[in-house]
């Protein structure tokens, strides 16, 4: 008897697949899972602080041109730790119509509903190739997209690489064409300790932070006021590069001086301009920076910065042949979203990406997070029937 949807899901959830945890076990089962469906597999591995970080890569079909990749990622957010749960994070509940479990929404529902219209296509019909890519350390930086990107052609090469790939993020079935990108880095302020009844024989590291976030803040404005028309057609809400600030520490005690100052920093750069921008003027405009403290003496400051963690944004073009199968079943989007994919990644292999998969954004990430069930248990026959139209997919019978 076969697997059923609900079933597949439920596997999925009750792996344990945060990032820093690794994907190593469900990158198994996935690959397995698609093995016994006539697919053939690889596993492209890493490993992170002795983590198995796994990326599957599954294809079936002929070596002929055009073709479809789908794909998501297998890792999680964190749940440990993060109020507000009413159940079990790894344990897949049904309530009230909705489906609950760490990762259902993002995105282990759209992993399912792949797996359940994929057990079910006959090879031989196929007239161009059919691609799964299941990424690990999404939720860090698209690490495993990055890593798999510039290898892909090596690790299928009975085939050619389709360019046209659909990414299941959550979208509550709209189709995107853009996303924003994301750089990360630190910013650390290396001030001189002592006893705060003599600051002047010291430097407070924190004091000179906050000029630090001034600078910051003046990047942000300078970006609010260049926004582009482009832009504020994609990202109506924000039409510029924002700026987070995520993270503060530094100090030990209220009578002591701190001698140091950890910022951690993020913003999320618009696709079509250098990613790197803002940090260059972000680090150029400190180095003119009077990294005195007020109180002190005439010591300064010293800052340097991290190596900054960058994830390409995303501007496909429209009106492709994926496009058009997805509007069969899915409305178009008419903004960019405001998170990254590892679209940007694909881009870097000359692959277009589209963004479109069940459930609401509203969920990822959250507690309790939850799919409806109909938006669920809707996908598989969604997927066949992109499958039909790009890839001449034929099914046998099947109940999801």
């Amino acid at each position: 008897m076969k697997t059923s949807l609900l079933e597949l899901t439920r596997s999925l959830i009750e792996q344990d697949t945060v990032s820093a945890h690794g994907t190593g076990k469900i990158a198994d089962f996935v690959a397995n899972e698609l093995s016994d469906f006539g697919f053939k597999t690889r596993l492209h591995e890493t490993t992170v602080e002795g983590v198995r970080q796994t990326n599957v890569i599954a294809w079936v079909g002929p070596a002929e041109p055009d073709g479809l990749i789908i794909s998501g990622h297998l890792d999680t957010v964190p749940f440990q730790g993060q109020p507000g749960w009413n159940s079990d994070p790894l344990e897949l509940v049904t309530a009230d119509g909705r489906v609950v479990g760490r990762g259902v929404t993002d995105m282990k529902g759209f992993v399912a509903q792949c797996l359940v219209a994929a057990r079910d296509i006959r090879p031989e019909s196929l007239t161009s190739p059919l691609v799964f890519i299941y990424t690990c350390l999404e939720e860090v930086g698209c690490l495993g997209a990055r890593g798999l990107a510039p290898v892909l052609p090596s690790l299928i090469p009975e085939i050619p690489i389709p360019k046209l790939a659909w990414i299941g993020e959550p979208t509550d079935y709209e189709v995107f064409h853009a996303h924003k990108g994301v750089v990360d880095f630190e910013i650390v302020v290396h001030g001189q300790g002592g006893h705060s009844s003599l600051p002047d024989k010291g430097v407070n590291a924190i004091t000179v932070a906050g000029k630090v976030l001034e600078r910051i803040d003046s990047v942000q404005k300078a970006h609010i006021r260049k926004s582009r028309r482009e832009d504020e057609r994609l990202f109506s809400d924000a039409p510029f590069a924002t700026f987070n600030v995520g993270s503060i520490k530094g100090g030990t005690a209220s009578n002591m001086i701190p001698e140091e100052c950890r910022i951690r920093l993020s913003y999320r750069p618009l696709p079509g301009t250098d990613p790197l921008g803002p940090y260059l003027e972000i680090t150029k405009g400190l180095e003119a920076l009077d990294l005195h403290d007020a109180a002190g003496g005439s010591s300064i400051a010293e800052v340097s910065f991290g190596t900054p963690l960058v994830v390409a944004g995303l501007n496909s073009p429209t009106g492709t042949t994926l496009e058009k199968a997805l509007r069969r079943n899915a409305k178009v989007g008419r903004s960019g979203l405001p998170f990254c994919t590892d679209g940007g990644a694909f881009e870097t292999a000359g692959i277009t990406s589209l963004i479109c998969g069940p459930g609401e954004l509203s969920q990822a990430h959250q507690p309790n997070e939850s799919i409806s069930r109909t938006s669920l248990e809707n996908g598989p026959d969604f997927i066949r029937d992109v499958l039909r139209k790009l890839c001449g997919a034929v099914f046998r019978e099947s109940r999801t």
